[in-house]
C-alpha cells in the first residue's frame, strides 16, 4: 500500500468517476476525485507527479465562501488508474480522460477552474475548446509552451525513458531530502508537506515524464482565450521560466497577473494563505479584471 500523507484532514468525500480511453487495455478508468462544500462548483487541477493533495489548503478556503471545490487525481497520479501502456502518458490522452470525466460530473456549467503548472495546461485546452462551460479561470506557474521548460527538464524530454526509471529508481527519502536542499522550498514547506509531495511523485506511473514531450505550444492561440484569467506565479520558479507568466498574462484578453514574491514553482503550498485570498478575491470580483488585486505580492 503506498504511503499517503495528509496535511489536513481529508478534504471531502472521496469518489471515481469513468474516463475511458479506447484501443487501451485498462477502457473505463476511473479517476479518483474529492469534492468539499457547497455552491459555486471550483474545479483544482494539479500538474505533473502532484495529486489533488495539492489543494488541502485551498479547498476549506473555497468550502468556507460558499464554493464547492472538487479536486481531481489526473491519470496515472494519486489514486487514479496507472495504465502500464506507455501510449497512454501523452497531453492529449491526458486532456481526453480529464474531459470526460468533467463531463461526467454531475455540475451544471458555467463553473470555474483553477490549475497548476501541467493543470494549468489542461485548464487553458479547456478554455479554447470549452468556453461556454467556464465562467473564471486561475492559472498558477501555468505550462502553455515547450519553451517555458527549464533546462534539466529539457534535458529529460529528450530522453523521457531515462527520467522514467530514475523515477522508479530513486528513493522516497532522497526526494524528499533534495526537496529540502532548495532553499526556498526549505523555507516555505513543512516537512509534512514537503513529505507529501514526495510521497506523489513516488506512487505516480514513471511514465509521466512523458507528459511534456507531447504538449502543445498554446502560445499562438491565447488570443482566442475568453474566459476572465488570473494568473499567479512564484518569482523564483526553476521549473518554468518565470519570464513567460508575464508575457502570458500581457497575451490572454481578459488576464490579470500576479507574481508572488521569494516563492518558487507551487506558492499554493509555499504560500497558502497569500494565494487563497487573491483566489477569493478574483472569483468574487465583478469586475473582470479586479483593480484590487496587486502586480506582486508576499
Amino acid at each position: 500500500m503506498p504511503e499517503i500523507l495528509s496535511r489536513n484532514p481529508t478534504p471531502g468525500a472521496s469518489h471515481y468517476a469513468v474516463a475511458t480511453q479506447p484501443g487501451l487495455k485498462d477502457a473505463g478508468l476511473r479517476l479518483h476525485y474529492v469534492v468539499m462544500g457547497r455552491g459555486h462548483p471550483v474545479i483544482l487541477v494539479h500538474g505533473i507527479a502532484a495529486s489533488l493533495h495539492d489543494w488541502e489548503d485551498l479547498m476549506p478556503a473555497l468550502a468556507s465562501y460558499a464554493y464547492q471545490a472538487i479536486a481531481v487525481d489526473l491519470l496515472g497520479h494519486g489514486e487514479s488508474p496507472k495504465p502500464a501502456e506507455v501510449s497512454a502518458y501523452t497531453s492529449e490522452k491526458l486532456y481526453e480522460s480529464f474531459h470526460e470525466w468533467m463531463v461526467s460530473l454531475p455540475i451544471r456549467p458555467p463553473f470555474s477552474i483553477v490549475g497548476h503548472s501541467f493543470g494549468g495546461y489542461l485548464a487553458l485546452q479547456y478554455s479554447l475548446r470549452e468556453p461556454q462551460n467556464l465562467d473564471k479561470m486561475v492559472l498558477i506557474d501555468p505550462l502553455f509552451s515547450p519553451s517555458q521548460l527549464s533546462p534539466l527538464l529539457q534535458w529529460i524530454n529528450r530522453r523521457p525513458e531515462w527520467g522514467a526509471k530514475a523515477l522508479e529508481m530513486v528513493s522516497l527519502e532522497l526526494i524528499d531530502f533534495l526537496l529540502g536542499w532548495d532553499p526556498i522550498n526549505a523555507a516555505q514547506f513543512s516537512p509534512q508537506a514537503r513529505r507529501q509531495i514526495a510521497v506523489d511523485y513516488k506512487r505516480a506511473s514513471p511514465h509521466i515524464l512523458r507528459i511534456p514531450t507531447s504538449i502543445q505550444d498554446l502560445s499562438p492561440l491565447l488570443k482566442s482565450v475568453s474566459t476572465p484569467t488570473l494568473i499567479i506565479w512564484g518569482e523564483k520558479d526553476l521549473t518554468l521560466q518565470p519570464a513567460s507568466f508575464a508575457w502570458l498574462s500581457k497575451h490572454i484578453p481578459q488576464a490579470k497577473g500576479v507574481r508572488v514574491a521569494h516563492c518558487g514553482h507551487q506558492p499554493h503550498i509555499g504560500k497558502p494563505k497569500l494565494v487563497n485570498r487573491l483566489i477569493l478575491t478574483f472569483l468574487s470580483a465583478q469586475n473582470v479584471v479586479e483593480e484590487s488585486l496587486p502586480e506582486r505580492i508576499g
